[in-house]
């Protein structure tokens, strides 16, 4: 479980630093936040996952629905707390976790 941890947080700050590059943030502070923001979020989202689906047998496409909403309200209020740069912060959040999700699933997919 450690190593999909792992790999995830890896692959997501990868994916969303970029994003958030492409967005036309820059400097330390905004990128910085970007990636306390995954490390917030994303082991957590993970965990719960594999346990909501795994352990209790829950439906995968309602826990991730609900995981990733709450990932999104998160980096959604982070974004509107810290950040100077970004000036839509919600629309910011949904689209970075977007991409991801979209990036981890074309990966899973290889």
């Amino acid at each position: 479980m450690l190593t999909v941890l792992a790999v995830s947080l890896l692959l997501t700050l990868v994916f969303e630093e970029g994003f958030a590059l492409l967005w036309g943030l820059r400097g330390r502070r905004e990128l910085g936040l970007v990636a306390l923001m995954n490390c917030l979020t994303n082991p957590p989202v993970v965990l719960l996952y594999h346990t909501a689906t795994g352990l209790w047998h829950w439906n995968s496409l309602l826990v991730t629905a609900v995981l990733e909403g709450a990932a999104v309200l998160v980096e959604w209020r982070c974004c509107r707390a810290f950040s100077e740069q970004v000036k839509r912060p919600f629309l910011f959040a949904l689209l970075i976790n977007l991409f991801s999700y979209g990036a981890g699933c074309v990966i899973n997919l290889l």
